[in-house]
């Protein structure tokens, strides 16, 4: 069963949210010119977990700590990963 909130009379399920964090994830990669296995190798993760978040057909969800390494890692402002 999908989860909904209602946010000024629109209903947004919970991939639309991560969808946004996930456009701005490649965004924010591909503007410094990193690939996947960059990522992964700064934030001591993998190019599999990079790429299952930016994939929509996996559904793969990121978790915050992580998300917050890779902000640190390109040294950006979390809050980039939110911006619509």
């Amino acid at each position: 069963m999908e989860k909904y909130i209602k946010v000024k009379n629109n209903l947004h399920d919970v991939e639309y949210y991560y969808n946004i964090v996930r456009s701005n994830l490649k965004r924010l990669r591909k503007k410094y010119g990193y690939t996947q296995q960059d990522i992964a190798d700064l934030i001591g993760g993998t190019r599999q977990y990079i790429c299952d978040i930016e994939n929509t057909k996996r559904c793969k969800h990121v978790t915050i700590d992580y998300l917050g390494f890779i902000a640190d890692a390109l040294e950006e402002d979390i809050r980039e990963f939110f911006k619509k």
